[in-house]
């Protein structure tokens, strides 16, 4: 856990001094990117210019898409669940002599 803590300082401060970007991914799929600040607020700039009527697509479509059928304490329940489930998941065993 220190190591990966050492390694996503040092990345926060390359996207942040150093105007680097990067994307991470999860077996091999993009999941979420690590950007600076500036890279984030020109993003939402040009979100905002880009006008209030275009639909959000993709994940940012699913943002609040809940909130009319399930109370907030439910899905606080079900996060809960999902990070306990993945603390006790260790993955799958790996036969390194294949």
């Amino acid at each position: 856990m220190g190591e990966a803590k050492a390694k996503l300082s040092e990345l926060m401060a390359r996207a942040g001094y150093g105007g680097e970007r990067f994307l991470i991914e999860r077996r091999g799929r993009p999941l979420a990117a690590l950007v600076g600040v500036e890279d984030l607020e020109r993003l939402e700039r040009e979100r905002g210019e880009a006008g209030a009527t275009e639909r959000p697509r993709g994940a940012l479509a699913l943002a609040g898409a809940w909130g009319d059928v399930v109370e907030d304490g439910e899905i606080d329940a079900m996060l809960e669940d999902i990070y306990s489930a993945r603390e006790r998941d260790h993955g799958r065993p790996v036969d390194f002599d294949a």
